[in-house]
């Protein structure tokens, strides 16, 4: 059930630009309520007043690549909440320079719509980009945003929906101050970009594996018409004999390694237990997250009770989480991994993950994480599944896979990098709130 907020109550003036209408729907409208609260500021300038231009590319030709060399990282309208951008699709450059349009540019801020984003371009004259951006994403920004989609099944938004979208101005100092704070965190979470890759770059090369960084993957030959000696009878599959994953298996192999199941054997590496969900108020409950959201920067799992569900929906620091459950294609999580410390202890996870715990003091999951976040790990995850639309991990081959042993100098350094890089996202993460409050406080100070 909707309720109207305290600090911005249905006032008798509403009811006569809704034609006096006397039940609730209008009035509870957070997109209604928040143009209603926002006209109460003594100062807002429209949105096309403070951008140079809102716009989105329009439909183009989507040529793909898996080749760096010859391809440009492409933000999908999901795509621009992932945390760790290193799995993004790469659109050809031929095609991508076939629209002027596509580029981005520091500063902007991007909005989904249903096929692409758009595109808001601040005038820095005007407006510090930054303040703009937190606006935007506020809890008065975004009901404002999203009244002004249309469609059902296919969500629009055009530009011409936003342009009289109302922006508080609330001085200089404070505006600057949130727009510094936005700037911090936005650096912070490059600091953590370039850690994470960074850490699976310095396993690989000090396991003398570096060139298993560049697999190109769909550059090989098809797995097709191949035969398999010495069958074993774990598995009949063909999917678990892939020849490109069993030479990177072969490779992983023939260098100083242990087994994942030897390193988890006093650990886990097992998928969670299946529960009954009951729902909680934030305040007395934890967020669940479930495989997709727990690639973003922000879930936004629901509320449930902790003390109704399996005590391993919480996890121990340093826990690895393998999205276990899902179909094969380039696009799908499945058998991609989240790294749990820091702030994420806080969040409960569904059973749609394997919980990859170390067993052994001297290989931590830090370290665990910069491998299995590899794309050779991936692939040869992938090559380990079993099911038929619903893939899940055949727990024989998982306990079977090799991970690079490197020296105890070389694996205290990688975790290292890994434990810096998610000080950063914590830290990215603090300092973003510390501006929405700081921006919260300001308008609702103004608004009184």
């Amino acid at each position: 059930m909707k309720v109207a907020e305290l600090d911005n109550p249905v006032r008798i003036g509403w009811f006569a630009g809704q034609g006096l209408r006397l039940d609730a729907r209008p009035y509870v409208s957070q997109a209604y309520a928040a143009r209603a609260f926002l006209r109460r500021l003594p100062q807002t300038d429209p949105l096309e007043q403070v951008t140079d231009r809102i716009f989105h590319p329009g439909r183009v030709k989507r040529q793909w690549t898996a080749d760096p060399q010859h391809g440009v990282p492409f933000l999908g309208s999901a795509d621009i909440f992932e945390a760790d951008l290193s799995w993004l699709p790469r659109m050809a450059t031929i095609a991508f320079r076939l629209n002027n349009d596509l580029p981005l540019r520091p500063g902007w801020t991007l909005i989904t719509r249903s096929e692409d984003v758009l595109r808001v371009v601040p005038n820095l004259a005007e407006i510090p980009s930054g303040y703009l951006y937190a606006f935007l994403a506020s809890r008065f920004g975004i009901p404002v945003i999203k009244g002004g989609i249309y469609g059902t099944s296919v969500r629009h938004i055009e530009p011409r929906h936003i342009t009289d979208l109302p922006i508080p101005r609330l001085g200089n100092e404070v505006e600057t101050r949130i727009h510094d704070l936005i700037e911090q965190a936005g650096e912070l979470r490059e600091r953590f970009q370039a850690g994470i890759v960074g850490a699976t770059r310095d396993l690989f090369e000090s396991a003398a594996l570096a060139h298993l960084l560049e697999l190109r993957w769909h550059d090989q030959p098809r797995d097709l018409d191949f035969e398999v000696g010495q069958l074993r009878p774990i598995s009949l599959r063909a999917l678990n004999y892939t020849p490109r994953a069993q030479r990177i298996v072969a490779e992983l192999a023939a260098v100083p390694h242990r087994t994942l199941g030897n390193i988890c054997a006093d650990g886990s590496l097992r998928t969670g237990a299946r529960f009954k969900r009951f729902d909680a108020d934030p305040g007395t409950g934890v967020r669940l997250i479930g495989q997709r959201q727990s690639f973003w920067l922000r879930p936004e799992g629901r509320w449930i009770s902790a003390s109704r569900a399996p005590a391993d929906i919480l996890q121990e620091d340093e826990t690895v989480l393998i999205a276990a459950h899902g179909t094969l294609g380039e696009t799908e999580v499945f058998a991609r991994s989240v790294f749990i410390t820091g702030r994420w202890l806080d969040h409960a996870f569904s059973q749609d993950f394997v919980r990859v715990s170390s067993g052994q003091p001297d290989f931590s999951g830090a370290y665990l994480y910069a491998f299995l976040r590899s794309e050779a790990a991936f692939r040869v995850l992938r090559s380990m599944s079993v099911g038929g639309k619903q893939q899940e991990f055949h727990p024989v081959l998982l306990g079977r896979l090799p991970v690079p042993e490197c020296t105890m100098k070389d694996r205290r350094r990688i975790a290292g990098t890994v434990r810096s890089a998610f000080r950063d996202r914590d830290k990215a993460d603090t300092t973003e709130d510390e501006a929405m409050a700081l921006l919260d406080e300001a308008v609702r100070r103004a608004a009184r």
